[in-house]
């Protein structure tokens, strides 16, 4: 009896250390995938592209020539929205929205063959940079094959079908994620474009619809093959924890509209960024942007939500504590409305923006007091007793950024700054020594760094 009980005991213990091992190498492996996948995150730019509008062809081989100029704007990422074909039962509008989706390993022949996405893949690693695309995890179009599993669905009183509810997106059947074998289907098919295409991650859509578990498991599985870069449509510390590198902040882009409008004050802003400061880690990034496919097409262009803010919101965005985002036409001043349902194509004019935002970039990249990812960096807010001034301060023990935004239509004289030794202002190509006072236009920012 005593050898008997000191057998089981003897295989308990072998379990629990084999566990115990498994857990601390799979412990260890995501680290180092988190290591390695910091080490080109910190100082990136994400740019999303609308295939259907980027180009008159709005294909996958329109998008080659296009790549370089990017890359020398300072883009590191690039986020293709869905690539899969659309549904065609309840279509919205001539072509459908890109978020209906037919196939999950299928790619939609308007934008070219899976050889042509390859190629386009491989081009942007050639460039070193990287490449995501749009997951619709949530729902997909009522024609996908998938609906002749109907327990895949979530159903309504009737046993049909139905969208998901609280919204009018009659064009796409909810999923249900209660059904053990259509969370082994969709990880199969996010496992598909990484294995079979190398892509770098996903942009998951309106991913807080979908369980935390599920999204944990499959970014474990995801990142076994390779470390990949998650970015979810949504807030929360739980996606951060639930394995994702960046989530949206909507809140500042609500919060920033409302200033534009007068609604709100700069106080908010401050109150925002005590919240944040509040809810999210060093290591949680989050994406801070003035315009993308959704404030495009449903609320505005940056100049009808902004106006005469246009320019120091920009200048706000991209020295924020995190990853900012670039929608395909702002660096040409896109100033209208694309269609989401029907072909509108961009109308690229001069590249206006672009030396702007090539400049915001390559601070990003070049200066460590702008990275994410570091515990040395500090934010600090620098007050003046102005009502439409937003100053702060950016820095650590190697660099300093200080910016000063003047959001009203009077100029402002500022006093008593005491910036002490050589700054750059790299936005406008001056240079400065032993600061102590300012001026700012109407509407007008600067960045002054220290050298």
């Amino acid at each position: 009896m005593k050898n008997y009980l000191f057998a089981i005991l003897l295989i308990v213990a072998t379990l629990f250390l084999m566990k115990c091992n498994s857990e601390t190498s799979s412990e260890n492996k995501a680290t180092e995938s988190n290591l390695e996948t910091s080490n080109w995150i910190k100082n990136a730019t994400i740019y999303e592209l609308n295939i259907r509008q980027f180009s008159d062809e709005g294909d996958f081989k329109s998008i080659l020539p296009e790549l370089n100029r990017l890359k020398k704007m300072g883009v590191k990422i690039i986020w293709l929205m869905p690539i899969h074909p659309i549904g065609e039962v309840n279509r919205k509008g001539s072509l459908g929205s890109y978020y209906s989706v037919k196939d999950y390993k299928g790619i939609n022949q308007e934008f070219g063959s899976k050889n042509d996405f390859k190629e386009l893949v491989d081009s942007i690693h050639a460039m070193v940079m990287k490449i995501i695309i749009d997951w619709v995890a949530n729902h997909s179009a009522f024609d996908n094959p998938w609906v002749s599993n109907k327990e895949w669905y979530t159903l309504d009183s009737t046993g049909n079908l139905q969208p998901p509810l609280g919204t009018d997106w009659w064009d796409v059947a909810d999923l249900n994620y209660d059904n053990e074998e259509m969370r082994n289907a969709m990880k199969d098919a996010l496992l598909y474009w990484v294995k079979e295409f190398d892509i770098d991650g996903y942009r998951c859509d309106v991913a807080s619809w979908v369980p935390d578990d599920f999204w944990k498991e499959a970014i474990d599985t995801l990142n076994s093959i390779k470390p990949v870069f998650m970015l979810a449509e949504a807030e929360g510390k739980n996606m951060h924890k639930a394995g994702f590198n960046m989530t949206y902040n909507w809140s500042y882009m609500h919060v920033t509209n409302e200033i534009a409008k007068n609604h709100f004050d700069l106080s908010s802003l401050d109150s925002l960024l005590y919240v944040e400061d509040s809810i999210y880690d060093y290591n949680d990034i989050r994406m801070y942007f003035t315009s993308n496919h959704d404030e495009n097409s449903w609320n505005g262009t940056t100049f009808e939500r902004y106006g005469n803010q246009f320019k120091v919101q920009t200048l706000l965005a991209f020295t924020m504590p995190g990853m900012p985002l670039i929608y395909n036409g702002q660096e040409s001043k896109l100033s209208k409305r694309l269609k989401f349902f029907d072909k509108d194509t961009i109308q690229w004019q001069d590249y206006e923006d672009e030396e702007l935002y090539s400049k915001l970039l390559d601070l990003r990249i070049n200066n460590s007091a702008m990275w994410s990812l570091n515990s040395n960096n500090k934010f600090k807010r620098l007050n003046f007793n102005e009502k439409k001034l937003f100053a702060y301060r950016r820095n650590n023990s190697d660099n300093e950024v200080n910016v000063f935004l003047n959001f009203g239509s009077d100029s402002i004289y500022i006093k008593n700054i005491d910036l002490d030794g050589e700054y750059y202002d790299p936005i406008h190509d001056k240079e400065y020594f032993q600061i102590s006072s300012l001026k700012l236009n109407p509407f007008e920012g600067k960045i002054l760094v220290k050298k």
